[in-house]
């Protein structure tokens, strides 16, 4: 007779495999602009954590929070965007870590702006100047120069700080209707209301744009400056995606919500900086300031031609950013095969996305350098790569030197060519791996 083991019972039910359910994300949230449902995958870059909390050697051995970076596209507006997982609060009032004015471009970026603003505009010492995400005062400085008055609102309030330091009128607030009426009522209504920058960064979209429109001027002018979502596709920029940024926009799209609150675009440059931006123009629409020129229409059309507004058009570029996560780690893979040393330059949000996305941490990339001292001494989120002073590259003579914000790949290689005198090379990982000798 069969010996039943001591462990189970005789009268004991047979266990059967039961299969379970595969799992299902959950829905995302509608559509920040016109509130249609988001079921278009756009790219799905797995989770990450927030890219400005730099880990502080007292915090190594604590767990990190990782959000989904699933960008998707709305069929209705076609806006690109991210869900909202935390809030603007917990982002940009938590010690703030970027800082404009540590970029030399970015400054002269910011000059040439200033002087083409006030001639075209006609600004003076009886016009009002306001930027909203003003950040540490890096182009209102410009102004205040050429004694035009200014305003910077800025929710972050340790960078703001700074701008305050230097002479500038700074608000410590985020930007909306509300803060709007605040403004236009303690100031008085902007001739020149802009924002560089952080078009991507709100997550109430239509609160934003509608607010610029209670703080403008009748015959008052907005210039707004964000990536564009072309450039950013055909430059496989996928690492630009991350929790600051909502939203990631067309031309046709920023249009739509402009007119949705009664802004016209009456003029667009599109401008080198980040990858490939837009500078948008904009005044109120029942206003005969300006005529629309040639080229809003011009941009119009080339985006429709492109497809923004075909789902198809979109539908490749998650495969493309898997290719250049193979490629990279290709590289890498090879290199510290053959007994080379990878080192990084910058501590950039895009590339939190990049090394977090692609899996690189210290047994690929040593450390990373940046020249903000806010960052130095930290740990990079997610990877915990450090974050050195520029100095430790010449110390350490690494043989390649992998630039994060490849953006600013031009002024990093003049500042830094001296690698090449033992033998270093530069490498840049977007639109794909590339070696500079």
């Amino acid at each position: 007779m069969e010996q039943l083991s001591p462990f189970v019972s005789a009268a004991a039910p047979l266990l059967t495999y039961q299969p379970q359910p595969e799992p299902v994300e959950p829905p995302a949230s509608p559509c920040r602009f016109c509130g249609a449902p988001l079921d278009f995958t756009f790219v799905n870059l797995g989770t990450s954590p927030l890219c400005q909390n730099h880990v502080r050697p007292h915090e190594y051995n604590r767990a990190e929070a990782f959000y989904p970076l699933h960008a998707r596209v709305c069929r209705s507006c076609f806006l690109v965007q991210l869900d909202e997982f935390v809030t603007s609060e917990e982002i940009f009032q938590n010690d703030y870590a970027y800082f404009s004015s540590y970029s030399a471009s970015w400054l002269r970026h910011a000059r040439r702006y200033t002087d083409m603003a006030t001639e075209r505009f006609g600004l003076n010492k009886n016009s009002l100047v306001v930027e909203v995400a003003s950040n540490d005062g890096y182009l209102l400085q410009y102004f205040v120069e050429k004694e035009v008055p200014v305003l910077g609102i800025e929710p972050a309030s340790n960078v703001a700080g700074y701008a305050q330091a230097k002479g500038i009128n700074t608000l410590v607030r985020f930007f909306g209707c509300e803060t709007a009426r605040y403004v236009a009522e303690l100031s008085g209504q902007a001739d020149l209301l802009l924002g560089n920058n952080v078009l991507a960064h709100v997550p109430d979209i239509n609160d934003f744009v509608a607010g610029m429109g209670l703080l403008l001027k009748p015959d008052g002018v907005i210039t707004m400056e964000f990536p564009h979502l072309l450039r950013l596709m055909e430059g496989n920029q996928f690492d630009t995606i991350y929790h600051e940024h909502f939203s990631y926009l067309s031309f046709y799209t920023v249009e739509r919500i402009f007119a949705h609150h009664g802004l016209t675009l009456f003029d667009v440059e599109e401008l080198p900086t980040h990858g490939g931006s837009l500078r948008i123009f904009a005044r109120h629409s029942a206003s005969p300031a300006w005529p629309v020129t040639e080229r809003v229409g011009a941009l119009r059309e080339r985006e429709l031609a492109a497809g923004i507004t075909d789902l198809a058009y979109y539908s490749q570029f998650e495969e493309n950013a898997k290719q250049t996560k193979r490629k990279l780690l290709e590289f890498l893979i090879e290199a510290r095969r053959d007994g080379k040393s990878v080192v990084g330059y910058g501590a950039p949000g895009k590339g939190n996305t990049l090394l977090n996305y692609c899996g690189i941490r210290t047994d690929f990339l040593e450390y990373t350098v940046d020249v903000s001292p806010h960052k130095q001494g930290n740990f990079l989120p997610g990877t915990r790569i450090p974050i050195c002073h520029p100095d430790r590259i010449r110390q350490t003579q690494p043989d390649y030197v992998l630039i994060l914000p490849w953006n600013l790949r031009e002024e990093i290689m003049e500042q830094m060519q001296d690698i090449r005198d033992w033998g270093g090379r530069f490498v840049v990982p977007i639109p794909e791996v590339q070696v500079y000798e």
